[in-house]
């Protein structure tokens, strides 16, 4: 429940310095991807929001990104943003362990690299199945999540 001293999504997303990871809430290959980079970012640089939740349709607003279509993965560093196979290259190069090893694939042009990209987000409900809401996050990286913020109880 909202009350009245607790911050907007505007004002949370206003105060966000850690770059923000945006994924189709209900998808559960995205959700799987969630805990993914979690297990692989020991510092806990990244935040997640769904693209469905106030702070998601308060970012992709910001960067006059569509707010009804969740196809994509996408990266919020500052005042920048990368979708598709440019933001999870972004955030490999982040991870700890083999992962970094595969950013430099972010200079082969985007026509080579989001084709399989676009294949997979196509068809993942297909593929992995979807839920019928958000999960609630597991309690370990619930704080990592930027909705989190809205509740200041």
């Amino acid at each position: 429940m909202t009350r009245p001293d607790d911050p907007s999504a505007a004002e949370v997303a206003d105060d966000l310095d850690d770059p923000v990871l945006l994924f189709d809430g209900v998808c559960n290959f995205c959700n799987a991807a969630v805990r993914f980079v979690v297990r692989f970012d020991e510092s806990g640089t990244f935040r997640f929001a769904p693209l469905q939740s106030d702070i998601g349709q308060e970012l992709l607003s910001r960067f006059d990104l569509p707010t009804d279509d969740f196809d994509s993965f996408v990266l919020v560093e500052g005042d920048d943003y990368y979708t598709r196979s440019t933001a999870v290259l972004r955030v490999c190069r982040r991870l700890d362990g083999p992962w970094p090893l595969f950013h430099p694939l972010i200079y082969l042009p985007e026509r080579l690299r989001d084709p399989a990209y676009t294949f997979l987000a196509e068809h993942r409900y297909r593929l992995f199945g979807k839920k019928d809401e958000c999960p609630i996050p597991e309690p370990e990286i619930r704080e990592r999540f930027a909705e989190r913020a809205l509740d200041t109880s």
